[in-house]
C-alpha cells in the first residue's frame, strides 16, 4: 500500500487558503472573515486559524479586529504608487543589462507570452496575472543580480493581487498587455536597449493611473 500523503500543518493550510482567496479576489477588499467560517472552510480548529491570520496581517493583506474577525485590506492608491515606482527602478535597470538577450531568455518569454494568450482566451484572469508577473520576473532575473531578483520577488504577492484586480476592473486591458509584451519581446530580439526600457516604462506606468483611487 502507498503511504498516506502527509498534509501540511493546519496553520499552513489556513494561511494558503486565505492568501489564495485574497489574491484571486474570492475574498474582496473590505470583506470581513471570521475565525469560525475559516475553520469550517478548511476543516481545522480555531487555534491554527488565529496563527495563520497573524502571519497574513504581518504581510499587510488583512487587519485583525479582536472578537470581530479579519478585514481584507483593499489595495490602496499609495500601495499601487509604491509598487509602480519600485518596479520601474528594478525592471528598467534589469532590461538594460538583459541586452543583448540570450536565446534562452527569448525562448522563455515567447513561451510565457503564448501561455498568457491562451489564458486570456479562456477567461482565466488569475492565471494570466501570474503569467504576466513571470514574464517580467524572467527579464529581471536575466540581469544576473540576485539581490535585485529577491527584492522583485518580494513584490510578487502585491503584484499578483493588483494584476488580478486590474484585469477584472479593466477587462479590455489584457489585449493591450499582450500587445505590449510582444513589443518588449521584439525589442529584446532586435537588441535595442533604449526601446526595451521605454516600452517597459510605459507598460508599468499604466498602473500609476490607478493611484488616483482604490482598485475596485
Amino acid at each position: 500500500m502507498r503511504p498516506p500523503v502527509k498534509q501540511p500543518p493546519a496553520a499552513d493550510r489556513v494561511y494558503a487558503h486565505v492568501k489564495e482567496g485574497v489574491l484571486e479576489r474570492r475574498y474582496e477588499g473590505g470583506a470581513l472573515l471570521t475565525e469560525g467560517e475559516l475553520a469550517d472552510a478548511v476543516g481545522v480548529s480555531r487555534t491554527p486559524v488565529r496563527e495563520a491570520l497573524l502571519r497574513l496581517e504581518a504581510e499587510g493583506l488583512i487587519k485583525l479586529y479582536p472578537k470581530k474577525g479579519a478585514l481584507v485590506l483593499p489595495v490602496s492608491a499609495q500601495e499601487i504608487a509604491d509598487v509602480v515606482e519600485t518596479r520601474q527602478l528594478v525592471e528598467e535597470h534589469a532590461a538594460r543589462k538583459a541586452v543583448p538577450a540570450s536565446p534562452q531568455l527569448l525562448a522563455r518569454l515567447e513561451e510565457l507570452l503564448e501561455r498568457q494568450k491562451e489564458q486570456a482566451a479562456a477567461g482565466d484572469l488569475a492565471g494570466a496575472a501570474v503569467t504576466d508577473r513571470c514574464f517580467h520576473a524572467e527579464i529581471v532575473r536575466s540581469g544576473g543580480n540576485e539581490i535585485l531578483s529577491r527584492l522583485y520577488d518580494q513584490l510578487r504577492d502585491r503584484q499578483l493581487r493588483m494584476g488580478v484586480a486590474v484585469m477584472h476592473a479593466h477587462p479590455d486591458r489584457i489585449t493591450k498587455t499582450l500587445v505590449e509584451h510582444e513589443q518588449i519581446l521584439r525589442a529584446l530580439r532586435s537588441g535595442d536597449a533604449d526601446a526595451v526600457v521605454g516600452l517597459i516604462h510605459g507598460h508599468v506606468s499604466w498602473f500609476s493611473n490607478l493611484a488616483r483611487g482604490e482598485v475596485r
